[in-house]
Protein backbone atom coordinates (compact mmCIF):
# COMPACT_ATOMS: atom_id res chain seq x y z
CA UNK A 1 0.00 0.00 0.00
CA UNK A 2 1.08 3.32 -0.93
CA UNK A 3 2.64 5.74 1.96
CA UNK A 4 -0.42 8.28 1.42
CA UNK A 5 -2.87 6.01 1.78
CA UNK A 6 -1.57 5.14 5.27
CA UNK A 7 -1.87 9.02 6.30
CA UNK A 8 -5.18 8.87 4.31
CA UNK A 9 -6.44 6.23 6.59
CA UNK A 10 -5.15 7.43 9.66
CA UNK A 11 -6.69 10.31 9.16
CA UNK A 12 -9.86 8.20 8.50
CA UNK A 13 -10.85 7.55 4.90
CA UNK A 14 -12.26 10.48 2.21
CA UNK A 15 -15.26 9.29 0.17
CA UNK A 16 -12.24 9.34 -2.42
CA UNK A 17 -10.52 7.10 -1.40
CA UNK A 18 -12.92 4.74 0.50
CA UNK A 19 -14.80 4.52 -3.37
CA UNK A 20 -11.59 3.37 -4.55
CA UNK A 21 -10.90 0.85 -2.08
CA UNK A 22 -14.70 -0.46 -2.92
CA UNK A 23 -13.25 -0.43 -6.29
CA UNK A 24 -10.36 -2.95 -4.59
CA UNK A 25 -12.69 -5.08 -3.07
CA UNK A 26 -14.92 -5.41 -6.45
CA UNK A 27 -12.00 -6.15 -7.96
CA UNK A 28 -10.76 -9.12 -6.08
CA UNK A 29 -14.33 -10.13 -5.31
CA UNK A 30 -15.17 -10.05 -9.56
CA UNK A 31 -11.93 -12.24 -9.76
CA UNK A 32 -13.20 -14.60 -6.92
CA UNK A 33 -16.01 -15.30 -8.84
CA UNK A 34 -14.44 -16.23 -11.76
CA UNK A 35 -12.19 -18.15 -10.49
CA UNK A 36 -14.58 -20.25 -8.53
CA UNK A 37 -16.81 -20.54 -11.87
CA UNK A 38 -13.84 -22.36 -13.39
CA UNK A 39 -13.29 -23.92 -10.29
CA UNK A 40 -16.67 -25.08 -10.74
CA UNK A 41 -16.60 -25.86 -13.96
CA UNK A 42 -13.67 -28.30 -13.05
CA UNK A 43 -15.18 -30.50 -10.31
CA UNK A 44 -17.85 -31.22 -12.65
CA UNK A 45 -16.09 -34.51 -14.07
CA UNK A 46 -14.98 -35.55 -10.58
CA UNK A 47 -16.92 -37.01 -7.80
CA UNK A 48 -19.97 -35.14 -6.44
CA UNK A 49 -18.42 -35.39 -2.86
CA UNK A 50 -14.99 -34.56 -3.84
CA UNK A 51 -14.43 -30.73 -2.37
CA UNK A 52 -11.52 -28.90 -3.73
CA UNK A 53 -8.54 -28.61 -1.41
CA UNK A 54 -5.33 -27.77 -2.84
CA UNK A 55 -3.23 -28.83 -6.34
CA UNK A 56 -0.47 -31.59 -7.21
CA UNK A 57 2.49 -31.35 -9.19
CA UNK A 58 0.93 -30.79 -12.56
CA UNK A 59 -1.20 -27.62 -11.26
CA UNK A 60 -4.29 -29.50 -11.04
CA UNK A 61 -6.53 -29.57 -8.36
CA UNK A 62 -7.02 -31.89 -5.33
CA UNK A 63 -9.58 -32.91 -3.91
CA UNK A 64 -11.25 -34.32 -0.23
CA UNK A 65 -13.54 -35.95 0.89
CA UNK A 66 -16.37 -34.25 3.42
CA UNK A 67 -14.92 -35.97 6.21
CA UNK A 68 -11.82 -34.35 6.06
CA UNK A 69 -11.54 -30.96 8.07
CA UNK A 70 -11.62 -28.73 5.17
CA UNK A 71 -14.33 -29.49 2.82
CA UNK A 72 -16.35 -26.53 4.08
CA UNK A 73 -14.24 -23.96 3.01
CA UNK A 74 -15.09 -24.34 -0.79
CA UNK A 75 -18.78 -23.74 -0.15
CA UNK A 76 -18.39 -20.93 2.63
CA UNK A 77 -16.23 -19.05 -0.44
CA UNK A 78 -19.33 -19.64 -2.80
CA UNK A 79 -21.76 -17.85 0.02
CA UNK A 80 -18.75 -14.80 0.40
CA UNK A 81 -18.44 -14.56 -3.33
CA UNK A 82 -22.34 -14.64 -3.88
CA UNK A 83 -22.83 -11.95 -1.07
CA UNK A 84 -20.28 -9.58 -2.42
CA UNK A 85 -21.30 -9.83 -6.46
CA UNK A 86 -24.62 -11.15 -6.32
CA UNK A 87 -24.05 -13.85 -8.85
CA UNK A 88 -26.92 -16.10 -8.93
CA UNK A 89 -25.07 -18.95 -10.28
CA UNK A 90 -23.20 -18.59 -7.06
CA UNK A 91 -25.88 -18.90 -5.29
CA UNK A 92 -26.99 -21.98 -6.25
CA UNK A 93 -23.79 -23.98 -6.12
CA UNK A 94 -23.44 -22.40 -2.63
CA UNK A 95 -26.38 -24.28 -1.66
CA UNK A 96 -25.81 -27.04 -3.71
CA UNK A 97 -22.77 -27.69 -2.20
CA UNK A 98 -22.94 -26.89 1.22
CA UNK A 99 -26.42 -29.31 1.71
CA UNK A 100 -24.30 -32.17 0.77
CA UNK A 101 -22.24 -31.76 4.11
CA UNK A 102 -25.77 -32.44 5.74
CA UNK A 103 -24.07 -35.69 7.25
CA UNK A 104 -21.53 -34.21 8.67
CA UNK A 105 -24.34 -32.62 11.38
CA UNK A 106 -23.27 -36.66 13.02
CA UNK A 107 -20.11 -36.88 12.96
CA UNK A 108 -17.82 -36.99 15.89
CA UNK A 109 -14.11 -38.20 14.76
CA UNK A 110 -12.68 -35.14 15.07
CA UNK A 111 -13.39 -31.51 16.08
CA UNK A 112 -13.16 -29.88 12.81
CA UNK A 113 -17.08 -29.43 12.56
CA UNK A 114 -16.58 -25.93 13.18
CA UNK A 115 -14.53 -25.53 9.86
CA UNK A 116 -16.76 -28.11 8.42
CA UNK A 117 -20.46 -26.66 9.49
CA UNK A 118 -20.19 -23.18 10.58
CA UNK A 119 -17.91 -21.75 7.46
CA UNK A 120 -20.48 -23.45 4.79
CA UNK A 121 -24.33 -24.27 6.73
CA UNK A 122 -23.48 -20.95 9.51
CA UNK A 123 -22.40 -18.31 6.19
CA UNK A 124 -25.79 -20.23 4.52
CA UNK A 125 -28.25 -19.82 7.62
CA UNK A 126 -27.09 -15.96 7.77
CA UNK A 127 -27.45 -15.32 4.49
CA UNK A 128 -30.72 -17.04 3.73
CA UNK A 129 -32.59 -17.74 7.11
CA UNK A 130 -33.25 -20.77 6.07
CA UNK A 131 -34.39 -23.02 9.29
CA UNK A 132 -33.42 -26.30 8.53
CA UNK A 133 -29.58 -25.13 8.14
CA UNK A 134 -30.20 -23.53 11.84
CA UNK A 135 -31.38 -27.36 12.59
CA UNK A 136 -28.45 -28.69 11.37
CA UNK A 137 -25.84 -26.45 12.74
CA UNK A 138 -27.59 -27.51 16.13
CA UNK A 139 -26.94 -31.35 15.60
CA UNK A 140 -23.88 -30.50 15.18
CA UNK A 141 -23.24 -28.61 17.98
CA UNK A 142 -24.47 -31.56 20.13
CA UNK A 143 -21.78 -33.83 18.08
CA UNK A 144 -19.15 -31.69 18.36
CA UNK A 145 -19.81 -31.28 22.39
CA UNK A 146 -19.27 -34.75 23.02
CA UNK A 147 -15.54 -34.29 22.22
CA UNK A 148 -15.07 -32.55 25.36
CA UNK A 149 -13.92 -34.08 28.47
CA UNK A 150 -14.56 -32.07 32.16
CA UNK A 151 -11.40 -33.17 33.74
CA UNK A 152 -9.32 -31.89 30.84
CA UNK A 153 -11.72 -28.87 30.48
CA UNK A 154 -11.42 -28.89 26.58
CA UNK A 155 -12.68 -30.50 23.36
CA UNK A 156 -10.25 -32.88 22.16
CA UNK A 157 -9.07 -32.43 18.99
CA UNK A 158 -7.66 -35.63 17.20
CA UNK A 159 -7.38 -39.07 18.61
CA UNK A 160 -4.18 -39.39 18.94
CA UNK A 161 -1.23 -37.52 18.38
CA UNK A 162 2.54 -38.94 18.08
CA UNK A 163 5.32 -37.22 18.49
CA UNK A 164 8.02 -35.76 16.30
CA UNK A 165 10.92 -36.72 18.51
CA UNK A 166 10.02 -40.63 18.96
CA UNK A 167 7.13 -42.94 18.92
CA UNK A 168 5.46 -41.38 22.29
CA UNK A 169 1.66 -41.44 21.40
CA UNK A 170 -0.55 -39.20 23.32
CA UNK A 171 -4.02 -39.60 23.42
CA UNK A 172 -5.94 -36.15 24.07
CA UNK A 173 -4.47 -33.57 22.18
CA UNK A 174 -5.74 -30.42 21.82
CA UNK A 175 -4.37 -28.12 18.98
CA UNK A 176 -4.71 -23.97 18.99
CA UNK A 177 -6.65 -24.68 15.52
CA UNK A 178 -9.39 -25.71 18.08
CA UNK A 179 -10.51 -21.85 19.19
CA UNK A 180 -12.25 -21.86 15.33
CA UNK A 181 -14.24 -25.03 15.97
CA UNK A 182 -16.18 -22.57 19.37
CA UNK A 183 -18.15 -20.04 16.97
CA UNK A 184 -20.28 -22.82 16.00
CA UNK A 185 -20.97 -23.78 19.76
CA UNK A 186 -21.77 -20.07 20.95
CA UNK A 187 -24.18 -19.91 18.11
CA UNK A 188 -26.00 -23.30 19.52
CA UNK A 189 -26.42 -22.00 22.74
CA UNK A 190 -27.88 -18.57 21.36
CA UNK A 191 -30.04 -20.41 19.01
CA UNK A 192 -31.41 -22.96 22.09
CA UNK A 193 -30.91 -21.66 25.18
CA UNK A 194 -28.67 -24.47 26.04
CA UNK A 195 -26.28 -22.99 28.70
CA UNK A 196 -24.19 -26.41 28.18
CA UNK A 197 -22.77 -25.29 24.42
CA UNK A 198 -21.63 -22.15 25.89
CA UNK A 199 -20.09 -23.67 29.45
CA UNK A 200 -18.08 -25.95 27.07
CA UNK A 201 -16.73 -22.98 24.82
CA UNK A 202 -15.69 -21.08 27.86
CA UNK A 203 -13.94 -23.73 29.48
CA UNK A 204 -12.01 -24.74 26.35
CA UNK A 205 -11.58 -21.24 25.50
CA UNK A 206 -10.37 -20.40 28.87
CA UNK A 207 -7.49 -23.62 29.18
CA UNK A 208 -6.15 -22.60 25.97
CA UNK A 209 -5.53 -19.29 27.35
CA UNK A 210 -4.04 -20.73 30.60
CA UNK A 211 -2.10 -23.39 28.64
CA UNK A 212 -1.59 -23.09 24.87
CA UNK A 213 -0.62 -19.10 25.18
CA UNK A 214 2.67 -17.96 25.98
CA UNK A 215 3.48 -15.38 28.47
CA UNK A 216 4.81 -13.53 25.57
CA UNK A 217 1.53 -14.33 23.62
CA UNK A 218 2.91 -16.27 20.88
CA UNK A 219 1.63 -20.01 21.25
CA UNK A 220 2.14 -23.43 21.22
CA UNK A 221 0.51 -25.44 18.58
CA UNK A 222 -0.33 -28.88 20.37
CA UNK A 223 -0.88 -29.57 24.32
CA UNK A 224 -1.52 -33.03 25.45
CA UNK A 225 -3.39 -33.60 28.71
CA UNK A 226 -3.83 -36.46 30.68
CA UNK A 227 -7.23 -37.64 31.50
CA UNK A 228 -7.68 -38.68 34.97
CA UNK A 229 -6.25 -35.54 36.28
CA UNK A 230 -6.41 -32.97 33.64
CA UNK A 231 -2.57 -31.86 33.75
CA UNK A 232 -0.42 -31.29 30.98
CA UNK A 233 1.53 -34.36 29.72
CA UNK A 234 3.39 -31.90 26.78
CA UNK A 235 3.50 -29.07 24.93
CA UNK A 236 4.82 -29.69 21.28
CA UNK A 237 4.34 -28.96 17.55
CA UNK A 238 2.81 -31.08 14.68
CA UNK A 239 2.97 -28.58 11.54
CA UNK A 240 4.65 -26.12 13.14
CA UNK A 241 8.91 -25.92 13.00
CA UNK A 242 9.80 -26.78 16.71
CA UNK A 243 7.60 -27.39 20.27
CA UNK A 244 9.21 -23.67 21.11
CA UNK A 245 8.78 -22.33 17.95
CA UNK A 246 5.70 -20.43 16.59
CA UNK A 247 4.00 -21.89 13.42
CA UNK A 248 2.50 -18.87 11.61
CA UNK A 249 -0.86 -20.70 11.32
CA UNK A 250 -1.11 -21.47 15.18
CA UNK A 251 -0.71 -17.96 15.96
CA UNK A 252 -3.40 -16.73 13.36
CA UNK A 253 -5.76 -19.51 14.38
CA UNK A 254 -5.39 -17.99 18.31
CA UNK A 255 -5.79 -13.90 17.08
CA UNK A 256 -9.03 -15.39 15.32
CA UNK A 257 -10.36 -17.47 18.23
CA UNK A 258 -9.79 -15.24 20.73
CA UNK A 259 -10.94 -12.41 18.93
CA UNK A 260 -13.99 -14.07 18.01
CA UNK A 261 -14.72 -15.60 21.84
CA UNK A 262 -14.78 -12.14 22.86
CA UNK A 263 -17.44 -11.01 20.90
CA UNK A 264 -18.99 -13.97 22.23
CA UNK A 265 -18.22 -13.25 26.11
CA UNK A 266 -17.23 -9.45 26.27
CA UNK A 267 -14.71 -10.93 28.85
CA UNK A 268 -11.69 -8.81 28.93
CA UNK A 269 -9.57 -11.44 29.21
CA UNK A 270 -10.16 -12.89 25.79
CA UNK A 271 -9.69 -9.46 24.47
CA UNK A 272 -6.31 -9.03 25.98
CA UNK A 273 -5.24 -12.03 24.94
CA UNK A 274 -6.66 -11.62 21.39
CA UNK A 275 -4.56 -8.44 21.31
CA UNK A 276 -1.32 -9.71 22.98
CA UNK A 277 -1.19 -12.52 20.43
CA UNK A 278 -2.11 -9.91 17.36
CA UNK A 279 0.80 -7.71 18.88
CA UNK A 280 3.01 -10.10 19.15
CA UNK A 281 2.68 -11.26 15.43
CA UNK A 282 2.42 -7.73 14.09
CA UNK A 283 5.74 -6.21 15.66
CA UNK A 284 7.63 -9.56 15.01
CA UNK A 285 10.71 -8.68 13.68
CA UNK A 286 10.74 -11.84 11.20
CA UNK A 287 7.41 -10.42 10.04
CA UNK A 288 8.65 -9.49 6.69
CA UNK A 289 7.30 -6.00 5.33
CA UNK A 290 4.06 -7.22 3.35
CA UNK A 291 3.29 -8.99 6.54
CA UNK A 292 3.03 -12.17 4.87
CA UNK A 293 4.48 -14.64 7.28
CA UNK A 294 6.91 -17.33 6.75
CA UNK A 295 5.45 -20.84 7.49
CA UNK A 296 7.13 -20.22 10.93
CA UNK A 297 8.39 -17.48 12.72
CA UNK A 298 11.43 -19.41 13.86
CA UNK A 299 12.29 -21.51 11.25
CA UNK A 300 16.07 -21.99 11.26
CA UNK A 301 16.80 -19.67 14.29
CA UNK A 302 19.58 -20.63 17.13
CA UNK A 303 17.38 -22.67 20.05
CA UNK A 304 15.23 -24.09 18.18
CA UNK A 305 15.38 -27.58 17.12
CA UNK A 306 12.44 -29.82 15.04
CA UNK A 307 12.09 -33.34 16.07
CA UNK A 308 13.99 -36.14 14.49
CA UNK A 309 11.71 -37.42 12.46
CA UNK A 310 10.39 -34.07 11.22
CA UNK A 311 10.94 -33.38 7.58
CA UNK A 312 11.24 -29.84 8.81
CA UNK A 313 14.82 -30.85 9.41
CA UNK A 314 15.03 -31.35 5.30
CA UNK A 315 13.49 -27.93 4.07
CA UNK A 316 15.82 -25.05 3.84
CA UNK A 317 13.73 -22.96 1.86
CA UNK A 318 11.91 -20.13 3.69
CA UNK A 319 8.10 -20.62 2.81
CA UNK A 320 5.91 -18.14 3.05
CA UNK A 321 2.20 -19.03 4.78
CA UNK A 322 -0.55 -17.24 2.50
CA UNK A 323 -2.82 -18.75 4.47
CA UNK A 324 -1.92 -17.25 7.83
CA UNK A 325 -2.02 -13.95 6.44
CA UNK A 326 -5.50 -14.01 5.42
CA UNK A 327 -6.74 -15.49 8.84
CA UNK A 328 -4.76 -12.76 10.40
CA UNK A 329 -6.11 -10.22 7.87
CA UNK A 330 -9.65 -11.33 8.65
CA UNK A 331 -9.35 -11.42 12.25
CA UNK A 332 -7.87 -8.01 12.48
CA UNK A 333 -10.66 -6.55 10.66
CA UNK A 334 -12.83 -7.54 14.03
CA UNK A 335 -10.47 -6.91 16.30
CA UNK A 336 -10.30 -3.33 15.22
CA UNK A 337 -13.41 -2.83 16.45
CA UNK A 338 -12.87 -3.93 20.18
CA UNK A 339 -9.36 -2.40 20.97
CA UNK A 340 -10.03 0.94 21.46
CA UNK A 341 -9.52 4.30 19.13
CA UNK A 342 -5.31 3.89 18.31
CA UNK A 343 -4.64 0.17 18.12
CA UNK A 344 -8.25 -0.05 16.36
CA UNK A 345 -6.34 2.18 13.82
CA UNK A 346 -2.93 -0.27 13.91
CA UNK A 347 -5.01 -3.31 13.19
CA UNK A 348 -7.38 -2.14 10.81
CA UNK A 349 -4.30 -0.84 8.27
CA UNK A 350 -1.98 -4.11 9.15
CA UNK A 351 -5.80 -5.88 7.48
CA UNK A 352 -5.58 -3.25 4.89
CA UNK A 353 -2.09 -3.67 4.48
CA UNK A 354 -1.81 -7.58 3.95
CA UNK A 355 -5.32 -7.83 1.99
CA UNK A 356 -3.41 -5.40 -0.45
CA UNK A 357 -0.14 -7.68 -0.51
CA UNK A 358 -2.14 -10.70 -0.97
CA UNK A 359 -4.00 -9.38 -3.74
CA UNK A 360 -1.08 -8.24 -5.79
CA UNK A 361 1.12 -10.50 -8.28
CA UNK A 362 3.51 -11.98 -6.01
CA UNK A 363 0.31 -13.97 -3.91
CA UNK A 364 -2.70 -13.48 -5.74
CA UNK A 365 -3.21 -16.46 -9.40
CA UNK A 366 -3.64 -15.35 -12.89
CA UNK A 367 -7.33 -16.45 -13.97
CA UNK A 368 -7.54 -20.18 -15.13
CA UNK A 369 -4.54 -20.68 -13.16
CA UNK A 370 -2.93 -22.28 -9.73
CA UNK A 371 -5.98 -24.87 -9.99
CA UNK A 372 -8.76 -22.00 -10.50
CA UNK A 373 -7.94 -21.24 -6.76
CA UNK A 374 -7.76 -17.13 -5.50
CA UNK A 375 -4.02 -17.14 -3.72
CA UNK A 376 -0.68 -18.96 -4.44
CA UNK A 377 1.84 -19.57 -1.70
CA UNK A 378 0.46 -21.28 1.49
CA UNK A 379 2.09 -24.32 3.13
CA UNK A 380 0.02 -27.05 5.11
CA UNK A 381 2.41 -28.98 6.84
CA UNK A 382 6.08 -28.64 6.15
CA UNK A 383 6.47 -31.30 8.85
CA UNK A 384 4.51 -33.94 7.13
CA UNK A 385 6.19 -32.90 4.21
CA UNK A 386 2.31 -32.24 2.72
CA UNK A 387 0.80 -28.87 0.77
CA UNK A 388 4.32 -27.35 0.50
CA UNK A 389 4.36 -23.68 -1.26
CA UNK A 390 0.56 -24.46 -3.09
CA UNK A 391 -2.92 -22.86 -2.60
CA UNK A 392 -5.35 -24.06 -0.30
CA UNK A 393 -8.96 -23.74 -0.05
CA UNK A 394 -8.70 -21.81 3.61
CA UNK A 395 -6.74 -19.07 2.39
CA UNK A 396 -9.60 -18.07 -0.26
CA UNK A 397 -11.34 -18.45 1.84
CA UNK A 398 -10.53 -16.02 4.84
CA UNK A 399 -9.43 -13.53 2.34
CA UNK A 400 -13.02 -13.56 0.44
CA UNK A 401 -14.08 -13.03 4.39
CA UNK A 402 -11.63 -10.52 4.98
CA UNK A 403 -12.62 -8.42 1.50
CA UNK A 404 -16.29 -8.88 3.29
CA UNK A 405 -15.45 -7.34 6.47
CA UNK A 406 -13.55 -4.25 4.69
CA UNK A 407 -16.63 -3.79 2.65
CA UNK A 408 -18.59 -3.45 5.27
CA UNK A 409 -16.86 -1.60 7.28
CA UNK A 410 -16.58 1.09 4.45
CA UNK A 411 -20.60 0.87 3.86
Amino acid sequence: MKPLLYFILAAGLTAYTAGGEKDFISSNAGFARQQLKHMLKDTESRDSLAFPRTINKEGKMITTSMYDWTPGFFPGSLWYAYEQTKDPVLQQEAVKWTEKLEPLKDFTQHHDLGFMMYCSYGNAYRLTGNKAYRDILIQGARSLSTRFNPVTKSIKSWNAFKTWHGQQLYYYPVIIDNLMNLELLFFAAKETGDTSFRHIAVSHAETAMYNQVRPDYSSYHVVCYDTTNGKVLARETAQGYADNSTWSRGQAWGIYGFTMIYRETHDPRFLKTATGMADWFLDNKNLPEDKVPYWDFNVQEKGYTPGVRSNANKVKTKYRDVSAAAIVASALFELSGYAGKEKGTQYRQAAITILHSLAGSAYRAPEEKNGNFILMHSVGSIPHNAEIDVPLVYADYYFLEALQRYKASLD
